[in-house]
């Protein structure tokens, strides 16, 4: 999108040297075909010690933004905001002009098959964008939090991970937050709920199975349920769970990386035992650079993934999807076909 004027302004020799360094910064990420968010620009800012890391310079760094954009200044689409998106219905000319959309659409399911499935879970709905890729690339679901996930939400997400157990697929969540007291609890948070909910459907099924056999006359009566324990006992050892495994941020990408820190919040009811093992700095992940997290999302998702049964899986993808573009290209004759058929 070409940079629009709508208002006139003067602006400093500060000011523009701030606007010409964040055209630098945005060109440099927009050439690797990512965008940023204000958040993630200003951590940019940060790293390359242009401005301390204060939220006043947060503010101002926003202002210079919005005039800059205004004056036509700043390309549109280098900044965007994901929290905030239209949502609207797709409209098509023709049937063949939909089937050519959905040949280029066309998605198998490239998991089926193999022994894990995997989801990626990001604390941050800003940051969506940044694992956005590379999860759609590998077919992988991913679910912005927003903190710590809802109830609702969680049971949701273990009932859907109790079907790929039914599948034979051992469920598994890449966890992705900030590096502070409530980031660091929100992945135990997320085991700790979701197992709860998964073993729940666990031992409804074991009872099922139970139920059948079970050869008393009343499973409710003292020896039906003394028989349920029994069989429960026994048979406890088989109950899954969900492995949660948390990617990033932690303190040796830390190290590695060197994002600016911030003072912890000592109000978080977390933070002493926290400080006891961290120190009081914390860390964001929107300071990582976006080819970091997308390089370890997807290295994380492969060590998860039979290479040669996904490459099968696109090839087969690929060749329905190609069937389909045929359908659309002769769609003429198929509908000629049709109607004489009627």
């Amino acid at each position: 999108m070409p940079k629009l004027f709508y208002i006139d302004k003067k602006f400093s020799q500060r000011t523009l040297a701030t606007i010409a360094q964040v055209e630098q910064i945005c060109d440099d990420y927009a050439a690797q075909g990512y965008d940023l968010t204000l958040r993630q620009l200003y951590y940019q800012f940060v790293a390359r010690d242009l401005i301390p890391n204060r939220q006043s310079e947060y503010k101002r760094l926003g202002d210079i933004v919005n005039d800059a954009r205004l004056a036509g200044l700043i390309d549109w689409s280098h900044i965007v905001d994901r929290t905030r998106n239209v949502r609207s219905l797709a409209h098509w000319e023709s049937p063949a002009q939909r089937l050519r959309a959905a040949g280029r659409g066309y998605q198998r399911d490239l998991w089926e098959g193999q022994p894990r499935r995997v989801e990626v879970w990001i604390e941050k709905d800003a940051l969506v964008g940044v694992i956005e890729r590379a999860c759609q690339d590998m077919d992988v679901p991913y679910f912005s939090c927003r903190g710590y996930a809802s109830q609702s939400e969680m049971w949701g997400a273990a009932q859907r991970m109790y079907e790929y157990h039914r599948n034979g697929q051992a469920p598994v969540i890449l966890h992705l937050g900030d590096h502070d007291p409530s980031g660091i609890d929100m992945s135990r948070d997320i085991e700790d709920r979701i197992n709860t909910f998964f073993g729940g459907d666990f031992i409804r099924e074991l009872y099922d199975r139970f139920e059948v056999h079970y050869k008393g006359d009343d499973r409710h009566s003292d020896e039906g349920r003394a028989a349920w324990s029994e069989y429960a006992k026994a048979h406890y050892h088989e109950r899954p769970r969900i492995t949660v495994e948390r990617i990033a941020l932690n303190m040796d990408q830390v190290h590695e990386y060197d994002p600016p820190p911030n003072f912890a919040k000592t109000t978080d009811a977390r933070f002493r035992s926290y400080a006891e093992e961290y120190g009081e700095d914390s860390w964001e992940l929107d300071a990582l650079e976006p080819s970091v997290l997308d390089a370890l999302v997807r290295d994380t998702i492969s060590d998860n993934l039979d290479l040669d049964l996904f490459q099968e899986n696109i090839d087969r993808q690929d060749e329905e999807a190609e069937t389909i573009q045929r359908v659309a290209t002769r769609w003429d004759e198929v509908q000629a076909f049709v109607a004489e058929g009627v």
